[in-house]
């Protein structure tokens, strides 16, 4: 078998086989197959697309060019949860502690944040000691004891991920659905969960931009599930505009002690809720999506959900006093309130624009080597659909960046704001697909 025979088959619409496409991800892995063969290969499949079975396949493959973590000693149904990124996003420090509460088991890898997009590790990194670099057997014995643990991903899982994914950030083949589906899929098979609830993200502040692309993509991240005997459903839900109101790392922990706690934003705490429900369906802890909503909103009433949100951050290390008393959280020198020229609607929040504002005013990372201020970051006062008066607050912004540098970043968060006579903003739509 040669590599040059399989671009060429591709390059050609052709369909891989499993042989084929195992024979790719081996020996690219072992450095036999080189940078410029594979990035033929991927803009091949960028250009024709894979069908369902080739994705899986490839999937597959990747998820086995490295280590498998077994969970199989921790007793139930292991649940797990992806969202593909956004802006304000901090559903799983939430809902982990809301399903574990209600008896599901949730054991998660996450990532960093880069660009717009928030990390979950990074956010849990604020608050003092914690923890997310868990030996595979404290990340299991934590899952056994108390139902919950978040770390940093494996560097032994998926590494034929690692290579191909630096491969399409410099060969621009980054927004290909099957490369897409694949990479995610290997990485949250891989971490050994038995049922994965995806969270696909659209609008302003996702990848993808439309509803119609992001629900091409969690079909094919679903079809992935069956062709590989897991249970995986998908939300498909708006990213238009930033989720809850806060973002920024430990202003987004403050957030979640705020939601747990029955205090948080609408939208934040409704889609928590709701895919929590799922997911204890997926746990086979209860039968229907109503029993499920009902259970989760009385733990959090009843305080259950924030106990074990402190049990959590208790077991990785972190210092339980802040989540106790969240003024104790660093505060940023500059806290700078940004108010509306006028009165009307808000019909338009650029999700994209805050969460790179946030970004540049310390509270997250161009590149993987920034350090990020755990302070910084942006807080709304208003959302889609609101009404506003002039001279009303719009959102604050929290930074210790001297002021030459963040007064550019004002204007860039206030144009943000599409504010207008009338009320023009309808919701948007957030499916299930299963």
């Amino acid at each position: 078998m040669d590599i040059l025979d399989i671009i060429a088959k591709k390059r050609d619409k052709g369909t891989l086989s499993r042989d084929e496409i195992h024979f790719f991800i081996k020996n690219y892995v072992d450095g036999s197959i080189k940078d410029y063969q594979a990035s033929a290969l991927l803009m091949a499949i960028y250009l024709n697309g894979m069908n369902n079975e080739e994705i899986s396949i490839l999937t597959d493959e990747m998820m086995h060019s490295g280590e498998v973590m077994n969970l199989d000693s921790i007793e139930g149904i292991k649940v797990d949860k992806h969202s593909t990124g956004g802006v304000g996003d901090k559903v799983s420090l939430i809902l982990g502690p809301m399903i574990a509460s209600a008896g599901a088991k949730l054991a998660k890898m996450s990532g960093r944040g880069l660009g717009h997009t928030g990390g979950t590790l990074d956010k849990l990194e604020s608050i003092p000691g914690m923890r997310i670099n868990l030996s595979k057997n404290e990340f299991i014995q934590q899952v056994k004891k108390i139902g919950i643990s978040i770390i940093g991903q494996n560097s032994k899982l998926v590494p034929a991920d690692k290579k191909i994914y630096a491969l399409r950030d410099v060969t621009s083949t980054i927004g290909s659905i099957p490369l897409i589906a694949s990479s995610v899929m290997s990485k949250k098979l891989a971490s050994g969960s038995d049922a994965i609830l995806l969270d696909v993200k659209y609008g302003s502040g996702a990848f993808m931009k439309d509803i119609d692309s992001a629900k091409e993509l969690a079909r094919t991240m679903v079809n992935i599930g069956k062709h590989l005997n897991k249970d995986v459903k998908a939300e498909v839900t708006p990213m238009d505009q930033p989720l809850g109101l806060a973002v920024g790392n430990n202003l987004e922990i403050k957030e979640v002690i705020a939601t747990l706690k029955g205090n948080g934003p609408k939208d934040l705490f409704e889609l928590c809720i709701d895919s929590g429900a799922i997911m204890l369906m997926q746990a086979k802890i209860t039968k229907t999506k109503e029993e499920g909503v009902k259970i989760l909103q009385e733990n959090v009433k009843n305080g259950k959900a924030f106990d074990k949100f402190v049990e959590f951050v208790s077991a990785q290390g972190g210092d339980v006093s802040y989540i106790l008393d969240p003024s104790k959280f660093e505060m940023a020198k500059n806290i700078v309130p940004i108010y509306s020229k006028k009165s009307g609607y808000i019909n338009r929040i650029d999700a994209m624009t805050i969460g790179i504002s946030s970004m540049r005013l310390g509270g997250g990372r161009e590149t993987l080597d920034d350090v990020i201020d755990m302070s910084a970051g942006i807080v709304l006062n208003k959302k889609l659909g609101d009404e506003v008066r002039e001279n009303e607050l719009l959102c604050t912004i929290y930074t210790n960046r001297k002021e030459n540098d963040y007064m550019p970043i004002i204007e860039n968060v206030y144009n943000s704001f599409k504010i207008d006579e009338n009320l023009i903003y309808k919701k948007e739509e957030h499916i299930l697909i299963e």
